[in-house]
């Protein structure tokens, strides 16, 4: 079974093949380091949205080449935390040999805590381990889709509180002077921020669950019983087998998701084997 790209070959010039029914593509046909035209862009871009997840095996693209594809989706955004390469500041650094990484081995959607969250992300697989390390993603609107509909009815007009602070705790991040003060700025920076618990896609218009162990703390307006027994049944659904894939990686492979619409979980399963992935943020806008 093809997908959204490969049914209309005429007018899109790759092929992506589904990896579930419900999230994920395998895109044949791309060469990531070499210049991408608009049509194979704009083929990229709708299997995106189709599929959600995209994969790319066999990529051996520069940091700068991965900044420079990223940015075509938008502007990119820089971690107040995690540590990013001197000569690509856009491009955020995920290494155990640096990084406690723990905060991955969760479900959790980028970058929740901010005003506008990213749109989009694209990892680069630059050192992995033999075995372990896997990633796993969720269609969070697969998900809402599965909601029975007294429980969407419910859901429509809550907000939730996302907060920096939940996965960055300063027992872990702040442990010399230095980090300690850039998580301050960085929480400084990022105040808490209230968005819709169920968010619309603003390009396919579908409705998508978004809270997040990751980073949501409360829904807003319930009392904290209230609050935390329905938060942890929606992360409990969003996190179905049925609505999720899960990502064996290979040294060279690109993933780009749609972090508007799903959430992925960073297996910790293979120290001391070491991991090294680049990742590009795109800036979105704010949930509505």
């Amino acid at each position: 079974m093809k997908g959204v790209a490969s049914r209309k070959r005429d007018t899109m010039p790759i092929d992506i093949d589904p990896i579930t029914p419900s999230i994920g593509g395998m895109v044949a046909g791309v060469d990531l380091s070499q210049p991408i035209d608009t049509a194979t862009f704009l083929a990229i871009e709708a299997g995106l949205m189709d599929r959600q997840v995209l994969i790319f095996r066999d990529q051996t693209i520069t940091p700068e080449q991965q900044r420079d594809f990223a940015g075509r989706f938008g502007k990119l955004h820089v971690h107040p935390v995690y540590p990013r390469l001197d000569h690509v500041p856009q491009i955020m650094v995920l290494d155990t040999a640096l990084n406690d990484l723990r905060d991955n081995a969760l479900w959790h959607s980028d970058v929740s805590f901010a005003k506008a969250p990213p749109m989009g992300a694209m990892l680069v697989a630059r050192k992995v381990p033999q075995t372990g390390g896997d990633t796993l993603w969720a269609s969070a609107t697969a998900a809402y889709d599965g909601l029975q509909d007294a429980l969407k009815r419910l859901l429509e007009g809550l907000t939730a509180t996302h907060d920096l602070a939940k996965s960055f705790p300063v027992e872990r991040f702040g442990t010399t002077e230095a980090a300690l003060a850039q998580l301050e700025k960085a929480k400084r920076d990022n105040p808490p921020v209230s968005h819709p618990v169920i968010r619309v896609h603003p390009v396919t218009g579908k409705r998508a669950i978004f809270v997040n162990e990751g980073f949501t703390i409360r829904i807003d307006g319930l009392d904290a019983a209230a609050s935390e027994a329905l938060l942890n049944l929606l992360y409990r659904h969003v996190t179905r087998p049925e609505y999720t894939m899960r990502w064996h990686w290979r040294a060279g492979d690109v993933a780009l998701w749609d972090n508007r619409v799903t959430q992925h979980y960073a297996t910790d399963d293979y120290r001391p084997q070491h991991r090294i992935m680049h990742r590009a943020t795109i800036i979105g806008d704010r949930p509505v």
